[in-house]
C-alpha cells in the first residue's frame, strides 16, 4: 500500500506541474514555498535547531498556526532551553507564523510527502520529537519518524466526518500512520472517538480541550480597536456587519441580508474577509451588482475614503484582530457544504455570532456554543436576514450572546498548559525506552556495575586502576570533612535542629542501596498504631515528579498520589497503611510540622532520614545489611558509606537485617564494629521472611490482596526483575523457597519501567520456558498501569516479604513503649 501511494504522490506531483507554474505566476511567495517544499531551505534557516534535540511543530495553514501560537507559549515555558521549530505547508500560513509565533527559533515550509523528502528533513535535523497539529499525518514523513525513532504526538487534534471516511481507505497506510503517533491530545470527546475509531489504543488518547481557545495574539485594547476602524474607514458607522472566512456562493446571502438591514440602520456598513483574497474582486463585483461601494482594505489604508458601503478585507492574517470591530459576527464556510469555519477568534472577542448548518468540521465547539445560546444557526439567506435584523434590532439579546461567549472562552481555557504537561510526561517515559537511551542507559548501568566491582575487588589490581581509585579516594576524603563539617555545625550549636512537638523516630542507615528501610517503617507503623498513637511517616519522595514542600500522598484515608508522583517508597509505604497518613518532602522539618498542625499526629518516622540531621529525633533506629555489611569501608564515592563508621554512635537501636541470607562471622563483623563506635545501642536482629505471592493486577484491586500460597513457586521456572538496592538478597529469597531461576534481570534502584521493558521481559519469558516473572513490591507501584487492564501471556507476582525479628522482638518493642510518651487523656 505504501508503495502505491507513493506512485500516486509522484504522478500526482508530475501532473500538477503547470498548476504550479500559473501558481507562481499569479501568486507572490508561491515559488518560495515550492522551492523549500523540494528540500532547498534558505542558507542558516536550520541554525538554530539542527542537531540540537529541537521540538517540532507542524500546523499547516493559518488555523492551525493560530492553535499552535499558545501552545508553543507554553512549551517554551515548560522546556526553556529547547529550540522549537514550526513547519507550515501554504504561504498564508508562512506569513502568519512569522506575524504571530515569536517564540519559535525557525519556521520552515514542510517537505512534500514524496519518498524521500521527509527523511532529508529527518535526518538533517534530528529532533526530540516531532508534534503535528490537529490531522496533520503524511505516511512518508511518519515512516521517516519510525525509522529514527522521533516520538510523535498529535496536538489539538481533530478529526472531521469527512476525515473519518477519508481515512479510512487508506487500510495498512493508516494503521502504520495511527501507530506511529505515540499519544493523542484531542480537542474533544467527538475527536477521540473518531481517533479510536480509526485504529488508535485508547489508552493513548486524552482530551485537553481546544488549544485556540488560549490564543491571545488577537487581543486588542481599545486604542488599537480604534486604530483600525479609522483605517477601515469604519469609524463613522453606527454598527459594523462583518462576514468572516466567506466562500463563493455566500457573499450573495451576505448582501441581502445587509440590503435589508440597511433600511433599517442606514448608516450600518459591511465587512467583508473572503476566505480567499484571489476572489476580491469577484466579490467587488457582487457587490457592485447588488447596487453597494466597494473598497478594499489595502486601498484604504493608503487613501481613506468614507464613501463605501463594503469594505473587504485583502490581507492576510488581520481577520483574528479585525474580528474585534464588528458588531455581529457571521462566520462563512457554513452556508455551503464546506464544514464551516472556527468561530472561537471572534468569540474571543465577545461577538453575537451567526452560522450557517453545515458546521461538522466544528462540530462540538458549534454544539457548545448552540447549547449555551452563544451562537445563531440559520438555514438559508432568508433566516439570515432575519437574525442580522433581529441582532441589531434587539441590543439587549446581541449583549447577553456577547457575555455569554466571553464566558464559554473563560470556562474553556488551559488546552495548551495540558498539552505541555502531557509532552513532557511523553517525553520523560519514551526518552527511557527508545533504542538510543536504552544502549546509554546500559552503558552507564555497566559503568556502574564496574565500578561497584573495581571498589570492592581484593585483587591486584592495574596501574590505570589503581590511579583511577586513588582520584576517587581522594574525592570521598573531601566527601568525608564536608560531611564531618555539617554534622558538627549541630553538635556546636551553630545550625540549629528543629523540635517537632511530637515523638520522633528515625529509621535509616549509613550506606548506598537497599537495606529493608520501608518494610521495617511499615512494620513499626502498625505497631506503634495499635497501641494507641497517631502515626504519620515522613518520606523523602526519591525520584517523585511530584514537587513542592509538602506532598501529602496519604491523609491516612484516601490516596492523592501515583507511583510516579509521590516516588515507589511513598506510595507503596501509603498502599500498605492505607490509614497512616504519608508525606513526602525534601525537608522533613516542614513536611514534620504539616503532619502536626493538620494531622495532630504523636508520633512521625522518618524513612531513610539518618542523615536528615535538621529534625531533631528521640529515637534513632540504624539498619545494617547482614549482606553487605558496611561496604569495603571507604566513604562515597570510593566506597558506598554514607557517613563514616564512627557515626554509628548516633544510633539507639541498630537493626541486623537479612541475617538468615548472611554468615554468622558477617553478624560478628558488625556486633564488632558496633561495639567499637557505641556502646549503648539496641542490638537486634532481623530476617525478610516471604509470606506469599500477590498476582499484580489484584494489587492494584479494590479487593483485598489474594496472597498465594508461598510454596506454589517451588520447582517452578520464573524471571525475577527488580529495580531495588540489593537484587542478590531478593534473588536468594526466591532460591530459599525453591523457584528456579532462569534469568534475573537487574534495572537500577528506582527505575521506572515501561510497558516495551515489560513486554520485552514477557517474551524473554516464553522463549526460555518460564512459568512467571516475579518482582518485589517496590518494583510492583513502576509497572505502568495500561498494562494490569491486560491479558498478560506471562504472569506477573509479587513476592511479599515481612520483617520477622529473631528473639529479640519483644525486647525490641519494650524498648518502643518505654520511650513512647504516655498518651494524652
Amino acid at each position: 500500500m505504501q508503495i502505491l501511494y507513493n506512485i500516486v504522490a509522484i504522478l500526482l506531483v508530475i501532473l500538477l506541474i503547470p498548476y504550479f507554474i500559473v501558481r507562481t505566476i499569479r501568486e507572490k511567495g508561491f515559488l518560495k514555498r515550492m522551492i523549500q517544499s523540494f528540500g532547498f531551505l534558505p542558507e542558516h534557516a536550520l541554525d538554530k535547531v539542527a542537531g540540537k534535540n529541537c521540538i517540532w511543530i507542524h500546523a499547516s495553514s493559518v488555523g492551525e498556526i493560530v492553535a499552535t501560537s499558545p501552545i508553543i507559549k507554553e512549551f517554551r515555558r515548560e522546556f526553556p532551553d529547547t529550540p522549537i521549530l514550526v513547519s507550515v505547508v501554504t504561504n498564508t500560513g508562512y506569513t502568519m507564523a512569522n506575524r504571530i509565533i515569536k517564540d519559535a527559533d525557525s519556521i520552515i515550509y514542510f517537505p512534500l510527502d514524496l519518498p524521500w523528502l521527509p527523511e532529508r528533513f529527518i535526518k538533517k535535523i534530528r529532533p526530540r520529537v516531532f508534534l503535528p497539529v490537529e490531522t496533520e499525518l503524511w505516511p512518508n514523513f511518519l515512516k521517516a519518524t519510525r525509522k529514527y525513532n522521533i516520538p510523535v504526538m498529535m496536538v489539538n487534534g481533530r478529526i472531521s466526518d469527512k476525515s473519518v471516511k477519508r481515512y479510512k481507505y487508506m487500510f495498512s497506510i493508516l494503521s502504520d500512520m495511527i501507530g506511529t503517533v505515540r499519544k493523542f491530545a484531542m480537542q474533544s470527546e467527538i475527536d477521540a472517538s473518531y481517533i479510536i475509531r480509526l485504529g488508535a489504543d485508547e489508552n493513548l488518547v486524552t482530551v485537553t480541550g481546544n488549544t485556540k481557545f488560549d490564543q491571545t495574539y488577537t487581543n486588542v485594547d481599545e486604542k488599537e480597536r480604534n486604530n483600525m476602524l479609522k483605517e477601515l474607514c469604519l469609524d463613522k458607522a453606527k454598527g459594523i456587519f462583518l462576514a468572516g472566512s466567506t466562500h463563493k456562493g455566500e457573499e450573495e446571502a451576505v448582501l441581502e441580508a445587509y440590503s435589508e438591514l440597511k433600511k433599517q440602520h442606514p448608516n450600518v456598513k459591511l465587512l467583508i474577509a473572503p476566505r480567499s483574497i484571489l476572489r476580491k474582486d469577484e466579490i467587488a463585483s457582487i457587490c457592485h451588482k447588488h447596487g453597494f461601494k466597494t473598497n478594499f482594505r489595502t486601498v484604504l489604508k493608503e487613501k481613506p475614503s468614507y464613501e463605501q458601503d463594503v469594505v473587504i478585507l485583502d490581507t492576510i492574517g488581520e481577520l483574528g484582530k479585525v474580528y474585534s470591530v464588528g458588531d455581529v459576527i457571521y462566520v462563512g464556510g457554513s452556508l455551503i457544504k464546506h464544514g464551516g469555519h472556527n468561530i472561537l477568534e471572534p468569540a474571543a472577542h465577545g461577538k453575537a455570532i451567526i452560522v450557517g448548518p453545515n458546521m461538522f468540521n466544528f462540530k462540538d465547539t458549534h454544539v457548545l456554543f448552540s447549547k449555551r445560546d452563544a451562537c445563531i444557526t440559520v438555514k438559508n439567506s432568508k433566516e439570515l436576514t432575519e437574525a442580522v435584523l433581529e441582532l441589531f434590532n434587539c441590543p439587549e439579546k446581541r449583549h447577553q450572546m456577547e457575555r455569554e461567549t466571553l464566558q464559554i472562552i473563560e470556562d474553556n481555557r488551559g488546552a495548551s498548559r495540558r498539552s505541555a504537561v502531557i509532552l513532557h510526561e511523553l517525553l520523560d517515559e519514551y526518552e527511557k525506552v527508545n533504542p538510543v537511551q536504552v544502549r546509554s542507559t546500559e552503558k552507564i548501568e555497566n559503568l556502574q556495575t564496574y565500578l561497584y566491582k573495581l571498589v570492592h575487588d581484593k585483587n591486584k589490581k592495574s596501574i590505570p586502576a589503581k590511579l583511577f581509585l586513588g582520584v576517587l579516594y581522594s574525592f570521598s576524603l573531601i566527601y568525608r570533612s564536608l560531611v564531618n563539617f555539617q554534622l558538627n555545625l549541630y553538635k556546636w550549636g551553630i545550625a540549629k535542629q528543629v523540635k517537632l512537638d511530637c515523638f520522633v523516630i528515625s529509621i535509616g542507615n549509613i550506606t548506598v542501596g537497599g537495606t529493608g528501610k520501608t518494610p521495617t517503617a511499615k512494620l513499626l507503623a502498625r505497631y506503634i498504631r495499635d497501641l494507641g498513637y497517631k502515626v504519620a511517616i515522613l518520606n523523602r519522595g526519591y525520584r517523585a515528579k511530584w514537587k513542592g514542600e509538602v506532598g501529602i500522598v496519604s491523609d491516612g484515608n484516601q490516596i492523592f498520589m501515583s507511583a510516579d508522583q509521590a516516588g515507589d517508597e511513598a506510595y507503596l509505604l501509603a498502599r500498605s497503611l492505607p490509614d497512616i497518613p504519608v508525606l513526602i518532602g525534601t525537608d522533613r522539618t516542614i513536611t514534620g510540622k504539616y503532619a502536626v498542625d493538620n494531622f495532630n499526629v504523636d508520633v512521625v518516622i522518618l524513612d531513610d532520614g539518618y542523615q536528615h540531621w535538621q529534625l531533631k529525633r528521640d529515637l534513632n533506629i540504624l539498619l545494617v545489611d547482614a549482606i553487605n555489611i558496611f561496604g569495603n569501608g571507604h566513604m562515597l564515592p570510593r566506597g558506598t558509606l554514607r557517613e563514616p563508621l564512627n557515626h554509628l554512635n548516633r544510633a539507639d537501636v541498630c537493626l541486623l537485617t537479612k541475617v538468615d541470607q548472611a554468615s554468622k562471622s558477617a553478624c560478628k563483623e558488625i556486633r564488632d564494629t558496633l561495639a567499637k563506635y557505641n556502646d549503648h545501642a539496641l542490638v537486634v536482629e532481623s530476617t525478610h521472611k516471604p509470606l506469599g505471592f500477590v498476582e499484580i493486577g489484584n494489587l492494584f484491586s479494590r479487593k483485598p490482596n489474594e496472597i498465594l500460597s508461598v510454596d506454589m513457586m517451588k520447582g517452578h521456572k520464573v524471571i525475577a526483575m527488580s529495580a531495588i538496592g540489593n537484587p542478590a538478597s531478593f534473588e536468594q529469597t526466591l532460591n530459599d523457597i525453591g523457584a528456579v531461576i532462569t534469568e534475573s534481570l537487574r534495572f537500577p534502584d528506582h527505575h521506572d519501567y515501561t510497558e516495551e521493558e515489560i513486554r520485552d521481559v514477557m517474551h524473554q519469558a516464553e522463549e526460555q520456558g518460564a512459568e512467571a516473572i516475579i518482582i518485589t513490591d517496590k518494583d510492583a507501584v513502576k509497572i505502568p498501569e495500561t498494562l494490569l487492564c491486560k491479558k498478560r501471556p506471562i504472569p506477573i507476582y509479587i513476592i511479599s516479604i515481612e520483617v520477622t525479628f529473631i528473639d529479640e522482638t519483644q525486647v525490641l518493642f519494650e524498648y518502643l513503649k518505654e520511650k513512647l510518651p504516655r498518651l494524652k487523656g
